[in-house]
């Protein structure tokens, strides 16, 4: 006698398992470029099913960027009150490298947000962020203490930014210690060395070309890639929006464009300010004044590439993906040169997570150009690496 089949039994945590494939779709693609279908199959569901848990991608991605925050705010409270900075930067290590491939939502994609789905979020984020000074002040009392909190903070959240292979464990000892030197370092003891650097000239926009993307660019770190419309940009450059097919196919041409265009204008800053500088420490001195005065001075363009570049085509995606390792294989060069005991991919990490301060710290100076904010942030990438 044979058994008739038995109904297919509906995970208790399916809902749970959504928001964890949501995220990792959401960080991989960006908000606009994915799919509640992708979704589903990545679930094993269909997409009238997960429909039935959420009714829209917003409430789903909505619900995405406040588990990970909930998630942080969990860690922090089982910590002690009296637990040490170490304790506290451990803690929020393990939680975002056990997380990796959806931790990273907040950072670009959080900007989609309904303005009180984003209070509510910034709220969460502020009691993680004040946990952390807190305990930075009354450890480490030196200037700048929440200046140092969101460094480290950044530090650590760039594990989700990229996608280099190596262990959990031997990650949370590289994000662990590089948030721990960002800590101590005191951001107002810099050198100097960040006003020493020379970038390229911005090239002015002589053709229409040029202007079409001088123009781009503003509009999309304001409103949002996938929310200016080709229209908006075409009369941004008196012309009517036919006309942008004579220069660029679409929209994701003159992004991908843009930011091949601020890729050649970094890799030129690094090969002058990098030319005669034989000692690997004085290098990523180099490097790093290079990187802070790039950010600082291109910070719109920055902004839109670093959100932007996920959503883009792969075939655009691909040069402007080459650019980037190009750079960060100039800075892992001179960092295995100046620290040996660092292998290729521990050397990235730390990279990154140089990185990720530069982001983070920058966003908290809100970008307000001054020789003293490049020389703070150049002193806290520096600590990251270990120099």
């Amino acid at each position: 006698m044979t058994a008739e089949p038995t109904a297919a039994v509906r995970p208790r945590n399916r809902r749970q398992l959504i928001v964890e494939a949501a995220g990792r779709v959401f960080s991989e693609h960006g908000y606009h470029s994915a799919s509640m279908e992708e979704i589903a199959a990545n679930v094993g569901i269909t997409a009238a099913a997960l429909y039935r848990h959420f009714p829209n991608k917003y409430a789903l991605f909505a619900e995405c960027a406040n588990v990970m925050a909930d998630r942080l705010v969990a860690t922090l409270d089982e910590v002690p009150g009296e637990a040490s900075v170490a304790d506290v930067l451990a803690a929020i290590t393990r939680a975002t490298t056990a997380h990796r491939a959806s931790s990273g939502l907040y950072r670009w994609e959080a900007r989609y947000l309904n303005r009180e789905d984003r209070r509510v979020l910034g709220a969460k984020f502020a009691r993680v962020v004040g946990r952390v000074t807190d305990v930075v002040r009354r450890e480490r009392p030196l200037p700048g203490e929440h200046l140092r909190a969101v460094a480290a903070l950044g530090a650590i959240g760039s594990i989700t930014m990229h996608r280099t292979s190596i262990a959990q464990r031997r990650v949370e000892e590289l994000l662990g210690s590089a948030a721990m030197r960002v800590v101590a370092t005191d951001p107002t003891a810099a050198t100097g060395s960040a006003r020493l650097v020379e970038l390229p000239t911005r090239p002015v926009p002589r053709t229409r070309r040029s202007e079409i993307l001088a123009a781009a660019i503003p509009l999309f770190e304001r409103d949002g890639f996938a929310n200016v419309t080709n229209g908006r940009i075409a009369e941004a450059v008196g012309l009517v929006p036919s006309a942008l097919y004579r220069y660029f196919p679409g929209k994701a041409d003159i992004l991908a464009a843009a930011c091949l265009q601020a890729a050649a204008l970094l890799s030129q800053a690094v090969e002058q300010n990098l030319l005669g500088v034989a000692d690997p420490h004085d290098a990523l001195v180099a490097l790093t004044a290079t990187y802070v005065a790039y950010s600082f001075e291109h910070t719109a363009l920055t902004s839109v590439a670093n959100a932007e570049l996920v959503g883009l085509p792969a075939n655009l995606q691909r040069p402007l993906v080459i650019a980037q390792r190009e750079h960060i294989a100039v800075w892992e060069q001179q960092l295995r040169s100046a620290r040996p005991e660092l292998d290729s991919r521990q050397a990235r990490v730390l990279v990154h997570a140089g990185f990720g301060v530069v982001v983070e710290a920058g966003r908290r100076l809100r970008w307000q150009d001054s020789p003293g904010h490049r020389d703070a942030v150049a002193a806290l990438l520096l600590g990251a690496l270990g120099l």
